[in-house]
């Protein structure tokens, strides 16, 4: 299907939440000229870490991607996103998902029960206590989840000049695919998503859903929606290093691959044998054995790999016109400046001018003085 003619691809850079490294990487992501700074919630909230490195940049946007919405009621994740986006003048994009039942019930202690309806409210109850706090109007939300009805003026912040933050859903399966384009600004693709099943099963889900929030005159539907692709990738600066990366990147496609959560991408591609099997691996604990059933097929299916130049190239074809961004998923051990090689290479291949490499305030970033 031929794509139409897109605005350049706006690039995403990956950070790791560890508080030991933030702080580098997003004077360097600054410097590099990525549009936005994207750090998930793993070991360490990922607010916290954002905010620190809020005080480091003066231009990239800095957003969750994700945190992790059910572990916290609305209240918590408003005040959490606000304080972000005040310290940071304004630059917040607040990424959300649901995680997974387990994990919610038992890590963190809070209920689970019909995640795509309850992540559906959680978005308005979230809008809503934004909405008082920027406009002054009295918080009056009543869900089948959460009720919000109480905000005495010494627990208002402060609005934001820049307004609300955006926030934007991850999802895998149709109901929470759904659910972000109802109730979302935009979609956060998982790195175990195909081209064929986002473009076959999710986008128009999407479009279906914002279209009819659009028809209800919802309010936050006046922000153009956002397409966010985060892509598998094993790349290197020598054949030694790319063998590794690929190895790696085969071990975690072999990991996503026996995720039951995940078993809707494989079946679009008649791969739930496959499924069948890495999860019965999975539950043996024989990790060794799995990465070996993830054959090319399946690896250049949700992958790429390549030198940077080539990986920039085939991320482009891909998702040029399909997506409004990307960012760069690399092995944990990777150099991080792997990653924004491969966004200046995709700059290139659009034709958008390098930065310039200042930071706050128009000054080269503090590392660089």
């Amino acid at each position: 299907m031929d794509r139409p003619q897109a605005p350049a691809l706006l690039l995403d850079a990956l950070a790791p939440a560890h508080p030991a490294g933030i702080l580098d990487a997003a004077e360097r992501a600054e410097r590099r000229g990525a549009d936005r700074l994207v750090v998930s919630e793993t070991a360490y909230d990922p607010f916290l870490q954002l905010a620190r490195a809020a005080d480091r940049t003066g231009s990239i946007e800095l957003a969750t991607g994700v945190a992790v919405a059910l572990a916290r009621t609305p209240m918590t994740l408003a005040y959490q996103a606000w304080g972000l986006h005040a310290a940071s003048g304004g630059r917040a994009v607040i990424g959300l998902g649901s995680q997974v039942k387990p994990h919610i019930e038992k890590r963190f202690g809070m209920p689970w029960d019909r995640p795509a309806a309850r992540m559906r409210e959680y978005v308005h109850a979230v809008r809503a206590i934004w909405h008082s706090w920027q406009t002054g109007d009295r918080l009056r939300f009543r869900g089948d989840f959460y009720t919000h009805t109480v905000m005495t003026p010494v627990f208002a912040p402060d609005p934001v000049p820049a307004g609300v933050p955006r926030l934007l859903l991850a999802g895998v399966g149709p109901l929470m695919v759904r659910a972000a384009g109802a109730v979302a600004d935009g979609f956060l693709s998982h790195p175990f998503t195909s081209v064929d099943y986002l473009t076959r099963q999710v986008l128009p889900a999407l479009a279906e859903e914002r279209g009819a929030a659009e028809a209800a005159g919802a309010a936050w539907t006046g922000r153009p929606f956002e397409i966010v692709g985060s892509v598998l990738t094993a790349t290197g600066r020598t054949e030694e290093e790319l063998r590794a990366h690929r190895a790696s990147v085969r071990e975690r496609l072999a990991f996503y691959a026996s995720t039951p959560a995940y078993r809707p991408v494989l079946a679009q591609h008649g791969w739930e044998d496959l499924h069948e099997e890495l999860h019965r691996l999975s539950l043996r604990g024989r990790w060794p054995e799995m990465a070996a059933l993830i054959d090319d097929r399946v690896f250049d299916t949700f992958a790429v790999a390549g030198t940077v130049e080539e990986a920039a190239r085939e991320i482009h074809r891909r998702y040029a016109g399909l997506a409004t961004r990307v960012s760069v998923s690399l092995p944990e051990d990777a150099d991080p400046d792997l990653g924004l090689d491969v966004l200046d290479a995709l700059r290139a291949l659009d034709g958008r001018p390098e930065p310039h490499g200042r930071g706050r305030d128009g000054y080269p970033p503090q590392s660089a003085r």
